[in-house]
């Protein structure tokens, strides 16, 4: 029978992972793009292979998600908003972190803390990619279109998505309240 685990951050809780997060980046500065994706990578395969708490695979699956971003030849994703990914990248690729992986159970949940942590963070991003692979599926399955044309249309789809990143991160700052875990 499962049993359900709640906590609460407290401020000082999100401050110890902030740090951790600023120390992280500290760490990688220097290091070119290739070297921060590999680590993520490194981290999200590693994790497949272990039978770990379903709470922390299902978090870590994220870094998937965060890699294809960035190498996704058709979104390009670029400017603050790839530099945005990479930081939080930046965490998972160093290899020692908060709890040692190796503590079985429990060395991959300040991972899938964080993993939650970047995800709130890079909500607009993730949205909009979810939908601009959407579109493009669509796009793609469409048929009697010219190759030029398809293409032309998943660029319009991919500004589009850039724009509604950008007013999505704005209201957020308009708001004001939300956590960032890079500050």
């Amino acid at each position: 029978m499962p049993v359900q685990i709640t906590f609460e951050l407290s401020d000082a809780d999100l401050d110890y992972f902030r740090t951790a997060m600023r120390d992280a980046q500290k760490k990688m500065r220097g290091r070119d793009e290739a070297a921060i994706l590999a680590g993520a990578r490194h981290l999200a395969r590693q994790t497949r292979t272990l039978a770990l708490p379903e709470f922390v695979t299902e978090r870590l699956l994220a870094l998937d998600t965060l890699t294809r971003m960035l190498e996704d030849e058709d979104w390009k994703l670029d400017g603050a908003h790839r530099a945005r990914v990479l930081q939080a990248l930046a965490y998972f690729a160093e290899p020692s972190d908060l709890v040692p992986d190796q503590i079985p159970g429990l060395g991959f949940l300040d991972d899938a803390i964080m993993v939650e942590l970047v995800v709130q963070e890079l909500r607009p991003e993730l949205d909009a990619y979810a939908i601009f692979g959407a579109q493009r599926d669509e796009e793609r399955a469409r048929l009697g279109i010219d190759p030029e044309e398809k293409q032309r249309r998943i660029q319009e789809q991919r500004r589009a998505m850039y724009a509604r990143m950008q007013d999505r991160r704005e209201e957020r700052a308009r708001r004001g309240g939300t956590f960032s875990i890079f500050h």
